[in-house]
């Protein structure tokens, strides 16, 4: 295993507990994203593997040699920060040569590393410009440009996007994914932004108040959370819930009872028992279906998205969001009837919320 991290713990001289016995592996050339909520401690333990945050306890293996005492050169990592750190009395070339020029290297070999760096980022053009001359996005391919010369076999990047437009981000995140398959770099890379993770990664870490709450691949967490967190924090619009006792095989949702004996029948087991009951919004039909469970509710509001509409939707004191396709919304202030179907149907341990 290229990278391992092995009961990793971070606390400060404060006593405040950042990260919890944090254990992953990582395999050369995988990407891998952290993402959680802002204080969730995926940036500390980002900052652990560069060198830059000291590890409280744990062992941090790098190619299976331990690296927890080596400064953030010798553990050969390259960082990409959330601003760009970029030295505005200086050309694109220069900001990219410049950890090569500190080395000594020969200059022959910067120009042809860095017109090379430039063809991957498409920034042979602007080699000679000045940083304010740039967009947002080109000055944050210059900054993966002066990591990515570097040739190093670890590239860690935190929230390098989140200072670029809706429409920049998109293109930024095709060209890092575009970067990673022609480098083969292994890295990891920092998010609170589900979607840049569901779209980057081979794996997925997902944190909440310092501990791993799931590790799986984009798929394992969208279709197998393990916890109501997970499920709620992957996925947009976010899963809905309705949290209930079961009697007689049934849960409530808002002003009516849900018969779950025909969709789990192990619901019998958890008799007595709170649980949460948990649909994604996209996982809905408005046409009957004889595998699904059929719900009720009044429509609030419609919000058309093109493809498709979010309908917010209540019963009782229950909310959810359904989202169907643009050209079946319904009118606001009417009764509709949706069905869930059996696999989209998720119950979760009430006192524990880990998935059933």
């Amino acid at each position: 295993m290229y990278i391992t991290l092995k009961d990793i713990n971070k606390i400060y001289p404060n006593g405040f507990h950042a990260v919890h016995n944090f254990n992953l592996e990582i395999e050369k050339g995988e990407f891998v994203v952290f993402v959680g909520p802002s204080g969730c401690g995926k940036s500390t333990t980002l900052r652990m593997i560069a060198g830059l945050e000291n590890i409280s306890s744990g062992e941090f293996l790098i190619n299976g040699e331990r690296a927890n005492e080596k400064s953030p050169r010798e553990r050969e990592v390259a960082m990409v920060f959330q601003s760009y750190a970029l030295y505005p009395q200086m050309t694109v070339f220069d900001n990219i040569a410049f950890g090569l020029t500190l080395q000594g290297v020969d200059e022959d070999v910067i120009e042809e590393r860095v017109r090379s760096t430039a063809r991957i980022l498409g920034l042979t053009d602007y080699l000679d410009r000045l940083p304010r001359a740039l967009s947002g996005g080109q000055r944050q391919r210059v900054a993966i440009g002066r990591a990515l010369i570097r040739k190093v076999g670890i590239f860690l990047m935190d929230e390098p996007l989140s200072n670029l437009d809706a429409k920049q981000r998109v293109t930024m995140r095709g060209e890092i994914a575009q970067i990673h398959r022609e480098t083969g770099a292994t890295t990891i890379y920092v998010t609170h932004d589900q979607t840049e993770a569901m779209t980057l990664a081979d794996r997925i870490v997902v944190m909440k108040d310092g501990y791993i709450q799931q590790t799986g691949t984009p798929y394992e967490l969208y279709f197998k959370p393990a916890n109501v967190f997970v499920a709620g924090f992957v996925g947009e619009p976010p899963m809905n819930f309705a949290r209930g006792t079961v009697r007689d095989g049934s849960i409530a949702f808002g002003s009516q009872q849900l018969d779950l004996r025909e969709v789990r029948p192990d619901i019998g087991s958890l008799e007595g028992k709170e649980i949460v009951f948990g649909f994604r919004p996209e996982a809905v039909s408005l046409k009957e279906r004889a595998d699904a469970v059929r719900i009720s509710a009044g429509v609030e509001l419609t919000e058309m998205l093109g493809d498709n509409t979010n309908v917010y939707i209540t019963s009782g004191e229950q909310q959810a969001i359904l989202k169907v396709d643009s050209h079946d919304t319904p009118e606001t202030d009417t009764e509709i009837s949706f069905y869930v179907p059996r696999e989209s149907i998720y119950l979760f341990d009430g006192e524990t919320e880990k998935v059933i």
